[in-house]
Parts: structure tokens; sequence; C-alpha cells
């Protein structure tokens, strides 16, 4: 008896091809250094201060004892917040997420320490990352399962048959109704041979034809 496979494990290997996941990848780490790089030139060029790469590539800056060192770390978690958007829009799997954020995060540490030479030290550097880790995570499968449960519309020709159709029976039961009417106007009833006047008094026949016999 054959053994059976197991069923492969979900996550982003196995639901897209390697060239499409490293494609994603790197757009999404250029729009995130994109927007930490415009974020920055501003907040430097506000401030007065001299703009450098190492504000984006380093470390040193982010700290916890300075005005600069906190408005950095905001500046990061703007910057997930624009992460958070691109997932939305280019993912768009909500079981795929946690992948492509924490692989933002880790080539993230290791283009930092590759350019300073040095793994990062202050703690407020691996608590922004930390925090904006969490947040990609969980607004992102927000975001994505959103998107999933929205509703797929396919045109509005089905409701307008659909309306349509109900007016043609609502029209088709009038009619019955309006004919029972007449009916009953008439004086007599379906099915039968007797029925009754329009006042209730008195029982009559139907007498088809009759009228032709009497006149003669």
């Amino acid at each position: 008896m054959p053994r059976r496979r197991r069923p492969p494990r979900s996550g982003a290997i196995t639901e897209l091809p390697p060239l499409r996941i490293l494609a994603q990848i790197a757009a999404l780490q250029s729009i995130y250094y994109a927007v930490a790089l415009i974020l920055m030139l501003f907040t430097t060029l506000v401030a007065g201060s001299k703009f450098s790469l190492d504000l984006v590539f380093g470390w040193i800056s982010l700290r916890g004892d300075t005005t600069q060192g906190w408005l950095m770390a905001f500046v990061w978690m703007c910057c997930a917040g624009a992460v958070v958007i691109a997932i939305v829009a280019l993912i768009q799997r909500s079981k795929l997420v946690p992948d492509f954020a924490l692989s933002l995060h880790f080539i993230h540490l290791i283009i930092v320490s590759l350019y300073t030479g040095f793994v990062p030290r202050h703690a407020m550097w691996w608590a922004t990352m930390a925090c904006s880790s969490a947040a990609t995570v969980a607004l992102g499968m927000w975001g994505c399962r959103w998107r999933e449960l929205q509703p797929i519309s396919f045109g509005g020709s089905g409701g307008n048959r659909d309306q349509g159709a109900a007016t043609e029976n609502g029209h088709a039961a009038g009619g019955d109704d309006v004919g029972a009417e007449d009916d009953e106007e008439m004086g007599f009833s379906r099915g039968r041979g007797r029925g009754r006047g329009r006042d209730g008094a008195g029982e009559y026949e139907m007498t088809v034809g009759m009228r032709g016999s009497d006149a003669r």
C-alpha cells in the first residue's frame, strides 16, 4: 500500500514561484527605503540639520536618550505603515504576510550591519524594529483579510433580471385576482354550476345558450 504524502506547508515558497517572491521582496524593500529616505530628508530640512545616509542605513542616531532618536523611531514606524499598504496591494494573501514582513526587517538588519560594520547595539533600535515588525504583520494580515472578504460584483444584470421576473409574477398574480373579481361580479364561480347573486340572496343556475332557445 503506497504511503500518503504530507500536504505542503502553506507559505510563500509553496504558493508563489521563486522569481515572483524575489521581485515582490525587492519591491517592498525599495518602497521601505524610498519612504524612509523621503521622510528623513524632510525632517532634517525642517530641523535645519544635515542629512546623511547614516540616518537610513545606520543605527547610531536611533537612540532613546535624544529627541532626534525618538523622531527617527517615529519615522521608521511611518515607513512600516507604508509597507502595510504595499503588502495589501502587492501580496493580497493574509497567510503570506508574516513571511514577507519578517523578511523585510531581517534584510534591513543585514544591510544595517554591513553598512556600519557592526550589529546594532542600541536597545532603542531593536525595540523600534520589533514594534515595526509586529505592526506590519498585524495590520498587513488585517488589511489582506478585509480585502479577501470583500464581495465580488458581477454586474447589475442579475438583479435587474430578478426584479423583472418578480414584476412579471406580480402582474400575473394581479391578473388572476382581477379575473376572480370579475367572475364574482358576474355572479358565478369557476368550476361550479351554481352560485349566489351579488347581494347574497337567491340562487341561480348557469344557463349557457338558453337565451337563444327562449327567443325561438
